[in-house]
């Protein structure tokens, strides 16, 4: 259903003969700290934790491992390791890539550059704060689309690959005033065709509370992959 980018990344080989609420210690050295220790519940129960050599060593786990969700959170809670709230992990299916095109020509959504700086810090300003903290959309990000409304950037996405990954996460915001009208869908879809057209696979993310985003993610033609939480850093 996922591209090998995505399976390849997240799935060992031995997690399908996982049961449920069962886990399985992946040791990787090429993970940067602010993801040395994470934890994916896919869709079907299994669950996969990510650990840097120093953090495996930290919570007393090792490469193949196998034991229980439940034993997992407790080691790493008694090694003061500090979690995030868990996020939604979606992902393009393999069917839906042939769905997502560039925008045309003449089309209000476009990729932005340098030269939209003063568009993208009006949106910037407009935006509500906590909107923008949630969103993490920068210009400066490795890929930056917006749709203009009237002249107005009302809605913008950026995103940027995972050091060592061709996983390209994702953020989108769209001022109040123009929600509602299927802006943040256009802007993610063009970001998307482009990462695609690059070999890159995008990676949607949102809280597990955060409804309106899910229902964009879904809009979008992405399906939930699992449940991640990563550390605090």
């Amino acid at each position: 259903m996922f591209s090998s980018l995505v399976i390849d990344h997240w799935l060992p080989g031995s997690a399908s003969s996982l049961s449920d609420d069962e886990a399985i210690v992946v040791v990787d050295p090429k993970l940067p700290e602010n993801r040395s220790v994470s934890i994916l519940r896919t869709g079907e129960g299994a669950v996969i934790v990510s650990v840097s050599p120093e953090r495996a060593a930290q919570v007393g786990v090792s490469d193949g491992e196998r034991l229980s969700a439940d034993d997992v959170l407790q080691r790493i809670d008694a090694a003061g390791i500090s979690l995030n709230d868990p996020d939604h992990l979606f992902y393009l299916p393999m069917e839906e890539h042939a769905n997502v095109t560039a925008p045309e020509p003449e089309s209000s959504t476009r990729r932005l550059t340098a030269d939209d700086a003063h568009a993208f810090a009006a949106l910037a300003a407009a935006a509500p704060e906590d909107d923008l903290d949630e969103a993490f959309v920068e210009l400066d990000h490795w890929l930056v689309f917006g749709t203009f409304v009237d002249g107005t950037l009302a809605a913008a996405a950026s995103m940027y690959p995972w050091t060592g990954t061709r996983l390209a996460d994702l953020g989108v915001i769209t001022l109040p005033e123009f929600r509602g009208r299927g802006l943040a869908r256009a802007t993610v879809l063009a970001m998307a065709a482009d990462a695609l057209e690059r070999g890159y696979e995008p990676q949607y993310r949102c809280q597990l509370d955060n409804a309106p985003s899910v229902a964009l993610a879904l809009a979008s033609g992405f399906r939930r992959f699992g449940e991640w939480i990563v550390v605090d850093d």
